[in-house]
């Protein structure tokens, strides 16, 4: 066997061993961090770690919601690359990640990698100074869950066609130098999206644009499958997805609130409502042009109401989170229509639907972002008269798209010099469930 074929593993004995030397004893916190600490919130922590087990339940979720629109030979290959996420995600925001996402900022671009390596001082800390009623590690583990979902959704992009190793590569890069750095600009407050006034309160930005642009220039990067097209194996399964990702989405969203107030109810309800519009005006939508309503339609749209909804599900009220929806939903829909019928192999849609859907959220939260509901605001949307937040978004959406593309494709190039990406002709067309992991789908 080859040397390729244990570097993975010689790579996590290398981390397990160094992880015992590093290990460090628990500080006294300092008289300031104790005044802190003295703040956390029951009720908030709570909730908090409520939350964070709802977002890690999604992307079993997205397992689900992928692995039945595959074909049938492919079913637990796409599966596993979203349980694969939550295991290589969880270790790496440990290392490092968390680090570079709200690690001390340097010139608003990035985190220092060593602030929390190996989570040091995370257990032991004073809380976030935007979460400050909760312990700093269920703030550190919540935002963990964010991480894993966002390569997760990029594998329904490149679905029956990636080797799994090359696969484990790609998110390692992708998380630590796309979306750490996204999550840096956005999130934490020396971020110079955050100072710009950029509102993203769940992950439009972060999340799903990263994952879209991913998704586009891994379906440019990797072309097209030999046999492209299929019948989705299982819609059941789609059914159940999008079940569990509706559930944790409350987390994603109201759990964004980072306490259990006023703006978490908010947060909860603006996100079952778009998410319910944009579901019926997608199957409406389909009939109006003499299509049968399905339950495929209905499950995609639904997911496409959430991912609009997100960057703005704590900025606007519930009556716009219906015209967020309900838009969403339609531009998501023409596109995908349109993207079936051009030569992107984009396997399920993920730029049209999280891509679109971000983007579309992300401009819609600078027209409806209101102080009404949220004081944090410091320029209304264009709804209101204001035209600064409206403007600042466009170049932020423009900005953020081209980092995370051109990100992409430059880390998809890296990963195919060192571990090919495409699984070969024959291995396709067997199906990567046996070709790649020895096991078969029985219906």
């Amino acid at each position: 066997m080859k040397f390729k074929s244990y570097a993975p593993f010689i790579v996590l004995t290398a981390l397990a061993i160094f992880s015992l030397f590093f290990s460090s004893i628990p500080k006294t916190p300092s008289p300031e961090d104790l005044i802190k600490i003295g703040a956390i919130n029951t009720g908030d922590t709570a909730w908090m770690l409520t939350a964070a087990a709802f977002v890690l339940l999604m992307t079993p979720g997205l397992a689900f919601f992928y692995g039945g629109m595959v074909s049938s030979k492919n079913i637990i290959s796409t599966m596993l690359q979203s349980v694969a996420a939550m295991a290589v995600i969880s270790v790496l925001w440990v290392v490092v990640g968390f680090s570079l996402a709200f690690g001390d900022s340097m010139g608003g671009f990035i985190g220092n990698p060593s602030t929390f390596f190996m989570f040091k001082g995370v257990l032991d800390g004073a809380p976030w100074s935007l979460a400050p009623t909760i312990p700093f590690a269920v703030f550190a583990f919540f935002q963990l869950k964010f991480a894993i979902i966002t390569p997760a959704l990029i594998t329904g992009a490149f679905a029956e066609r990636i080797r799994f190793t090359s696969y484990l590569l790609f998110i390692c890069l992708f998380s630590m130098l796309i979306y750490s750095p996204l999550a840096h600009w956005a999130w934490h407050p020396d971020g110079f999206l955050f100072k710009l006034g950029v509102l993203d309160f769940a992950g439009g930005t972060v999340v799903h644009m990263s994952a879209g642009w991913a998704a586009l220039a891994s379906v440019l990067y990797l072309k097209s499958r030999k046999s492209n097209g299929h019948s989705p194996a299982n819609i059941p399964y789609v059914v159940l997805g999008t079940g569990l990702l509706w559930f944790g989405w409350f987390g994603f969203n109201a759990g964004s609130a980072v306490g259990a107030g006023n703006l978490a109810a908010t947060a909860f309800a603006t996100t079952n409502t778009a998410s319910a519009t944009a579901a019926l005006a997608w199957i409406f939508f389909d009939a109006a042009r003499g299509k049968k309503p399905s339950a495929l339609g209905a499950c995609i749209g639904a997911v496409v109401g959430l991912v609009a909804i997100t960057p703005g599900a704590g900025f606007v009220t519930v009556p716009h989170s219906i015209f967020i929806g309900f838009i969403a939903s339609l531009i998501s829909n023409v596109l995908v229509e349109w993207r079936s019928k051009s030569s992107l192999d984009d396997t399920l849609d993920v730029f049209p639907c999280h891509g679109v859907g971000g983007m579309s959220g992300m401009i819609l939260t600078g027209i409806f972002a209101t102080t009404s509901i949220n004081g944090a605001v410091a320029d209304q949307g264009l709804f209101f008269g204001e035209t600064k937040l409206f403007f600042t978004h466009l170049v932020a959406m423009i900005g953020v798209s081209a980092f995370a593309f051109f990100g992409s494709l430059l880390l998809l190039k890296l990963t195919d010099i060192i571990s090919p990406l495409r699984v070969s002709e024959q291995e396709e067309l067997e199906g990567l469930d046996l070709s790649q992991h020895g096991e078969s789908y029985a219906r």
